[in-house]
């Protein structure tokens, strides 16, 4: 079976471990329900200083351009800042669905009442 692509995006805290840990986790849940998860926040902080314009750039080029491949935007936990904001319009001019991670595990039956996370 081929898993669609679900670009995995959060109001992260800006503390790498926290992020990790939240990334990962949502990742996990997203894979279970049947998605092939992409969360730049995993991998992108490994070889780019946000601290350097030039990077922060290229960073945020990469990641729109992850979004433009996938076939749904995860919206992941309970704030929404302006960068997932900005996740929500790009994958709404692009024609991508956006979703939140509780609505797509209820819908798999994984929610909290499903008997999921």
């Amino acid at each position: 079976m081929k898993r669609p692509l679900a670009y995995i995006t959060a109001a992260w805290c800006g503390e790498p471990d926290t992020d990790m840990e939240m990334g990962t986790r949502y990742s996990r849940m997203a894979y279970e329900a049947g998605f092939s998860p992409v969360c730049p926040v995993l991998y992108m902080p490994l070889f780019l200083n946000d601290s350097i314009p030039e990077e922060h750039k290229a960073g945020i080029d990469m990641r729109r351009d992850l979004l433009r491949r996938s076939h749904v935007l995860v919206v992941c936990g309970g704030d929404v800042d302006e960068d997932v904001k900005n996740d929500i319009a790009v994958a709404g001019r692009l024609g991508i669905a956006a979703t939140t991670l509780d609505g797509i595990l209820a819908v798999k039956g994984l929610g909290k009442d499903g008997g999921g996370h």
